[in-house]
């Protein structure tokens, strides 16, 4: 199965009681309105100063944007990360998984775009040379989309599954929404639509790929002459 060649960054560990955890949710809060109303990526230091609360505090619980943008995206695609189908087909796997994801796209499109636009300008600095800051890394998504075609597994050599499962990485996340909604205009629903349809075009490919591959006639090994 494809791997990621970079670690993907984990959002840091909520604390779970008391005064730490009404803090941690209250910088969370504070960070998820700023994206949704003021349409950028607030600092930790600015975050901090809208919820009150000393910049060396909020710093222990969120050390980067890094960290407080994974912390905003866990917590809005936390239950669809967490949930796992027992569904025996891959197909409806990555359907339910679709399905399920896209009114949390939908809900939390700010702060998934702020993630997006976060990762495009760390890229840009860090191949500038540039980037003084921990890095946001991406990746979650190949996780969540292995454990959906895991059925397929059977009926796709490794080499097409490999290229399934990249390819729905790009059909699977906030980026179609961007394409669709920014270039095309189309509503929630259309974008959702399309994703399927996509993603069901991509699974059928990579069937005939797969059928096309087993009837191939295996190449004659040539002897050595003696």
């Amino acid at each position: 199965m494809a791997r990621l060649r970079h670690k993907v960054t984990e959002a840091p560990p909520p604390p779970t009681r008391g005064v730490k955890a009404s803090t941690f949710k209250r910088l969370l809060d504070t960070a998820m309105t700023l994206i949704q109303h003021d349409g950028h990526i607030p600092s930790v230091a600015e975050v901090a100063v809208r919820s009150a609360v000393s910049r060396a505090t909020a710093y222990r619980y969120f050390s980067s944007r890094s960290a407080l943008i994974t912390a905003i995206v866990d917590g809005s695609l936390g239950p669809v990360r967490a949930n796992a189908s027992d569904n025996a087909s891959g197909r409806e796997r990555v359907r339910e998984l679709f399905v399920r994801t896209f009114p949390r796209f939908k809900e939390f499109e700010p702060q998934l775009r702020a993630a997006a636009q976060l990762s495009l300008e760390q890229g840009a600095l860090e191949r500038a040379g540039l980037l003084e800051e921990e890095p946001y890394r991406r990746g979650h998504r190949i996780r969540i989309l292995a454990h959906a075609i895991a059925p397929l597994a059977p009926e796709l050599p490794p080499a097409v599954r490999d290229r399934l499962h990249r390819a729905l990485s790009i059909v699977y996340g906030i980026e179609p929404y961007i394409i669709l909604k920014d270039i095309w205009g189309l509503p929630d629903r259309e974008v959702e639509g399309i994703a399927l349809w996509m993603a069901d075009a991509l699974i059928d490919a990579a069937l005939r790929d797969a059928r096309a591959l087993a009837g191939r006639p295996r190449p004659v090994r040539k002897t050595a002459r003696r």
